[in-house]
């Protein structure tokens, strides 16, 4: 079984000590986001773990916990988003200089093959145009070189979760964004694409993307898989069983997992963010978030 941590939440950055606390209980209560009554009890066992992939913004906080994590026998594999957006795109992360601290501590901790470097998502406007985003992926991959092979990209989605705040940037700060979908993009999919798997093939990385259509092979870019079965393989030097996730986007490629997270928990106040319904509902959530409980909302 492969454990999420998660697609649905921030868990490094804002939940790392109840996490822990579900891992030396040996088990979480997973709750169904679209019927809140239908729970179910998960085993954290190492024998029942064959690995745990973290998604985050900001892992620094789980960083002690990596030690104990590795002496009880898990295998853990790191999503780390690393972006260099406006203030106003991603309100809530530190400093790229701490975050890229971060990532390097990381590989230290975990190994190159399990740092998995997340430029995502894209987000096409008038202050984040494809010039910009090539002068901070490049910067970024060099500061990167030798510390992860593998980057992971996409472009923004416009959910209807994330509209409403996005519109008001549009008003607010004087935004416009911009569909990659729009086929008058394309010279700009194609200059952005093109110029993205230069810089990474320059620094040692291969470019796949997470649940896109669009076909990039020729500009070396592969349809990837987050939840990776071949690469989680090869970390761990053994076959695991697992199917394609079914309950994803048609477009994904993962393998099934369990997810440990709940949506509207993460605080980091990201306009475009998939996961958020109101900012007001986090903090309303977070209220009830005990870390010794086995839910990671409520009892």
């Amino acid at each position: 079984m492969i454990i999420s941590a998660s697609r649905r939440t921030d868990i490094p950055a804002f939940y790392s000590e109840w996490f822990m606390n579900r891992i030396r209980a040996g088990y979480f209560m997973k709750v169904n986001p679209y019927n809140k009554k239908q729970t179910k009890r998960v085993s954290l066992a190492p024998n029942d773990v064959d690995a745990i992939v973290f998604w985050s913004k900001n892992p620094r906080p789980v960083l002690r916990h990596l030690p104990e994590l590795v002496e009880k026998g898990y295998q853990a594999l790191m999503h780390y988003t690393l972006n260099d957006y406006p203030d106003e795109l991603e309100p809530g992360v530190p400093s790229l200089s701490y975050r890229i601290d971060t990532f390097l501590r990381l590989a230290e901790l975990l190994g190159t093959e399990q740092m998995i470097w997340r430029y995502d998502p894209i987000i096409l406007s008038n202050k984040t145009d494809v010039d910009g985003h090539l002068e901070r992926f490049n910067r970024i991959a060099c500061m990167l070189n030798g510390r992860t092979r593998r980057v992971t990209i996409s472009f923004m989605d416009f959910y209807a979760k994330s509209k409403g705040r996005l519109g008001r940037l549009e008003v607010e700060k004087g935004y416009q964004f911009s569909d990659w979908l729009n086929p008058s993009n394309g010279d700009k999919l194609s200059a952005l694409t093109e110029g993205l798997s230069s810089i990474a093939s320059a620094n040692g990385m291969s470019v796949v993307t997470c649940s896109e259509q669009a076909n990039l092979d020729e500009y070396g870019i592969k349809h990837g898989a987050c939840i990776d079965k071949s690469q989680i393989e090869q970390v761990l030097n053994r076959n695991i069983a697992g199917k394609k996730d079914k309950y994803q986007r048609a477009e994904c490629g993962c393998m099934e997992s369990v997810d440990m997270g709940s949506y509207d928990t993460c605080p980091f106040g990201c306009p475009y963010c998939y996961a958020v319904r109101s900012e007001k509902l986090v903090q309303t959530n977070r209220k009830k978030h005990d870390p010794n409980s086995p839910y990671l909302i409520g009892e």
